[in-house]
């Protein structure tokens, strides 16, 4: 009975000698948050999950030419840190994005790519600014932006951007002219997801705008595209139904 006695003492003496050590074992626990929901909803925004690891966000914009027009852009997340290709259509959508990616996802967003200089691409990047955070850009993106009325994107070059997600890896590249004289396209290839933006065009769809197109490289770049990238399994066009590599072969068609 005494040696019972001793024994349950030393252990609770053990016990209560290390509380803190027992506290900062739990404190160490990190919870990498991979993910942003399966997805989210308004009259304004939506955002959808295609990947492990991405999402494409759709807002509208009212177009003269082709009233409301459904708009794409790509997020890639990789623990608590998200990157962000094209903005939303407006300041208002925007911030209803960053809103969501933020506060109630817990994410930090290091940045902003633009894919060409037209409004669906950067038409709340004031808005960005206004929240910390940095944008990039092809340099002729930023050339052409300054003739226009939108903030001008904070950091440029020339043909590729690599960015850092958290441990992995997100690029930019330009491949020539299509759409726009200054399209590049975002490529993640931990998922195999290509952000084709307004170059790649989803079945079905008509040429579109064309004001500031070149349509005699048109099918040359999307072949650079389609040989730099073989492997893509997933393809967001900057209008449309994402899909696969059909959609690089249906813009191909289009425009030779």
């Amino acid at each position: 009975m005494i040696k019972n006695l001793i024994l349950t003492a030393l252990i609770l003496f053990s016990c209560a000698q290390h509380p803190e050590k027992q506290g900062n074992t739990e404190e160490k626990v990190v919870v990498r948050n991979d993910t942003i929901g399966t997805g989210y909803s308004s009259e304004t925004l939506v955002i959808r999950k295609i990947s492990d690891h991405t999402y494409q966000h759709i807002s509208y914009l009212q177009t003269q030419s082709f009233g409301k027009v459904e708009c794409n852009g790509m997020i890639v997340v990789n623990g608590n840190e998200a990157m962000i290709f094209d903005t939303p259509a407006t300041n208002e959508t925007s911030q209803e994005l960053i809103q969501y990616l933020t506060k109630k996802s817990g994410m930090k967003i290091k940045g902003l790519i633009a894919t060409h200089f037209h409004a669906d691409c950067l038409g709340g990047l004031e808005i960005f600014h206004k929240n910390g955070i940095p944008s990039f850009a092809n340099n002729r993106t930023i050339e052409f932006v300054k003739a226009k009325d939108f903030a001008v994107p904070q950091n440029g070059f020339d043909d590729m951007l690599t960015l850092n997600v958290g441990d992995k890896k997100v690029y930019a590249k330009f491949f020539g002219e299509g759409h726009t004289r200054d399209n590049v396209v975002g490529y993640f290839p931990d998922d195999n997801v290509l952000f084709g933006g307004c170059l790649i065009k989803e079945i079905g769809a008509g040429k579109g705008n064309l004001e500031d197109a070149n349509t005699a490289t048109w099918s040359e770049t999307v072949k650079n595209v389609k040989a730099e990238y073989p492997q893509a399994k997933i393809v967001i066009p900057g209008h449309g139904k994402p899909g696969g590599t059909e959609l690089l072969d249906y813009t191909i068609r289009m425009f030779q």
